[in-house]
C-alpha cells in the first residue's frame, strides 16, 4: 500500500534555514558572514538530495529562551533591534543581527519537535549566528543566543525527554553550553576541542558539579590532529559513555573549523572525517533514542570546507556510507588524551576501558 503524503514527508531529513539570517553582519573582514550560510545552502541545491526537505523556521520566543538566558540580557539585546553595536571584541551586532538569532535559536527548537515528535527521522538546523559561546548573560565568540542549549532545554522541559546527550565537536570548546548544564545529570555534555585555545574552558577536569558531576566530558586537543584522531575520540570515548548514559535525544554543535582548510581550526579533519562521526553519532541515536538526532550549525570558516563537511553529513544522515579516511594509528598525543579522559571519568562510567 503506497505511503500517504505524511509518511512520504515524515521519511526525510529537515533541514531548516531562513534567509533573514543572512542580515546578520559581524563586520568587515569578520569570519563568520553572511556567505558561510550562502555557501551551504547552494552546496545542499547544486545537487538536491532526495532525503531531504526544507524548512522555514519559526523564531523563539521568550519562554524558549528564558530557561537559558537571564531576562535582563534578553532585554537589553531586544532594545539592540535594529541598530549596530559592538557586544565583545569578536562579537558584534547590525540592523538584521537580533531577528536572525531569534531565527536560530528557533531553528534548534523546531530541529527538535520535529525529530522526536516524528515529523523528520533526522533534522538539520542550518544557522547563523552560532551558539555555543553564549553566556546566560552574555554573548560571546560570534555567538548571541545559545541555540542548542535552548533546544536541550525545551526538549526537558517540553517534550518529554529525560536524558540529552550534547555533543560539540567544533574546534573551540562550548563554555555557554557546558555551563547551562553544568550541575544537571539530565543533559550530558561531550565537547572535543583545541585546546588551549578560545575560549581557554575545557579542560578534563571540568567534569561538572554537585548533581551534574560526571555529566560534562572534555577531550582538549593539540593542533594539527587529523581524521584518525578525530575518529579515535568518538569511537574509544563518546560510544562507550552515551551507552552508558542512554539518551533519548541526541543533538549536535556541529561546527566544521576543524577541518584541514579552515582558516582558525589549525587542525587536518577532512570531510569524510566529520561524516564518519556523524555516523557514529547517528548510530548512537539509533540505538538508544530511536534514531532521535539533530544537528545544529556552529563553526566553520572556510566556504569550500564548511559547505563539503555539511553536505557530508547530511548525505549520512540519509544512509550514506562515509567514504574513506586516511588510515593510521591515532597520533601519541591523542592516545595520551584518550587516557587521561579514561581515567577522570572511569569514576563516573566504570565500563570505560583501557
Amino acid at each position: 500500500m503506497p505511503g500517504t503524503g505524511r509518511d512520504v514527508m515524515s521519511s526525510k531529513t529537515l533541514l531548516l534555514y531562513d534567509e533573514r539570517m543572512l542580515a546578520h553582519e559581524a563586520g568587515p573582514g569578520h569570519p563568520e558572514r553572511p556567505q558561510r550560510l550562502e555557501a551551504v545552502s547552494r552546496e545542499l541545491q547544486r545537487a538536491p538530495l532526495g532525503h531531504v526537505r526544507w524548512s522555514e523556521p519559526q523564531p523563539a520566543d521568550r519562554t524558549h529562551l528564558e530557561r537559558i538566558h537571564h531576562p535582563a540580557y534578553l532585554v537589553r539585546l531586544e532594545a539592540l533591534r535594529g541598530t549596530s553595536a559592538r557586544l565583545d571584541p569578536d562579537t558584534a551586532v547590525s540592523e538584521g543581527s537580533v531577528e536572525a538569532a531569534y531565527l536560530a535559536a528557533g531553528a534548534a527548537v523546531d530541529a527538535v519537535e520535529a525529530v522526536v515528535s516524528g515529523a523528520a527521522p533526522s533534522a538539520f538546523a542550518l544557522v547563523r549566528p552560532p551558539g555555543h559561546h553564549a553566556e546566560a548573560d552574555r554573548a560571546m565568540g560570534f555567538c548571541l543566543l545559545n541555540n542548542i542549549a535552548v533546544a536541550a532545554a525545551h526538549a526537558r522541559a517540553e517534550l518529554g525527554c529525560r536524558r540529552v546527550l550534547l555533543v560539540d565537536w567544533d574546534v573551540h570548546h562550548g563554555n555557554g553550553t557546558q555551563h547551562a548544564f553544568f550541575d544537571r545529570a539530565d543533559v550530558l555534555y561531550f565537547s572535543s576541542h583545541r585546546y588551549p585555545f578560545y575560549p581557554g574552558s575545557g579542560t578534563v577536569g571540568e567534569v561538572g558539579r554537585d548533581e551534574g558531576e560526571g555529566f560534562t566530558v572534555n577531550v582538549p586537543l593539540p593542533p594539527g590532529l587529523d581524521d584518525a584522531d578525530f575518529i579515535a575520540v568518538y569511537r574509544e570515548l563518546l560510544i562507550p559513555i552515551a551507552d552508558d548514559f542512554r539518551p533519548d535525544l541526541v543533538l549536535v554543535s556541529a561546527g566544521f573549523d576543524a577541518h584541514a582548510d579552515d582558516p582558525l581550526g589549525g587542525m587536518n579533519v577532512t570531510e569524510e572525517g566529520f561524516a564518519t562521526v556523524c555516523r557514529l553519532v547517528k548510530e548512537i541515536a539509533d540505538r538508544h533514542a530511536d534514531g532521535r538526532l539533530a544537528l545544529i550549525l556552529e563553526g566553520g570558516y572556510d566556504l569550500g570546507a564548511l559547505a563539503r563537511s555539511v553536505r557530508a553529513c547530511v548525505e549520512v544522515l540519509g544512509g550514506r556510507a562515509p567514504g574513506p579516511v586516511e588510515d593510521g594509528s591515532p597520533d601519541a598525543r591523542i592516545v595520551e588524551v584518550l587516557q587521561e579522559v579514561r581515567d577522570v571519568h572511569r569514576r563516573y562510567r566504570p565500563g570505560l576501558a583501557g
